[in-house]
């Protein structure tokens, strides 16, 4: 019994043996640069960007239509305007419009109380009236016409668009039969450089 008992005891025992091994030293200098340099990668990951650096990552881009501009061209007015500015632009063939998310929209009161978002039928709305955009100016075009939007295929979203965002939208258009007024376009729309929405076509037909 004596035995036993001390054999297990010597077995326990060599578990709390330190390992032969030698232990591996840090100077004290060596311990105060590691630390200095984890100081300083932290400073660069958790550097301030002031409100003027942020505001010139958007200098290069310039305003071809405001806001004026487009209640010239769209007949469509608050709460239903939903492109803000043209940014880009080509003579009867593409642009790229702004439309700024805001919680302030009156269909985020029930879309949705505890998480808004906005609807993916206005996601498409706002690119459907950037192509308006671009269909109103079409040679032929009389001042004061109205598209109507007859027709949409292949959308997909792809995430949500909640206030605060920016939404990104570009249009080209397909095809211009002028005779009948009937046009076709493409769109997609991103946010922070993420495609929220996409879709293959989209008609249109000049009201008559």
């Amino acid at each position: 019994m004596k035995l036993a008992l001390l054999a297990t005891l010597a077995s326990t025992a060599t578990a709390f043996v330190a390992p032969s091994a030698p232990l591996v030293t840090r100077s004290p200098t060596q311990i105060f640069a590691d630390v200095a340099e984890a100081e300083a990668d932290a400073e660069v990951e958790t550097k301030f960007r002031s409100a003027a650096e942020i505001s010139a990552l958007t200098s290069s881009v310039k305003t071809i239509f405001s806001l004026e501009d487009i209640n010239g061209i769209l007949p469509h007015r608050y709460p239903f305007l939903l492109v803000d500015k043209v940014v880009e632009y080509e003579q009867g063939k593409r642009a790229v419009g702004i439309k700024s998310v805001t919680l302030n929209e009156p269909h985020f009161t029930g879309h949705f109380p505890d998480r808004p978002m906005m609807p993916g039928v206005l996601q498409v709305e706002a690119l459907a009236q950037l192509a308006g955009i671009v269909c109103l100016q079409m040679e032929g075009v009389k001042p004061g016409a109205v598209f109507f939007f007859a027709g949409v295929d292949g959308v997909k979203w792809k995430k949500p668009v909640v206030p605060g965002d920016t939404l990104v939208m570009e249009v080209e258009i397909k095809k211009w039969n002028k005779r009948f007024g009937i046009a076709t376009a493409t769109g997609r729309a991103y946010v922070d450089g993420e495609m929220a929405v996409e879709l293959e076509e989209m008609k249109f037909a000049l009201a008559k």
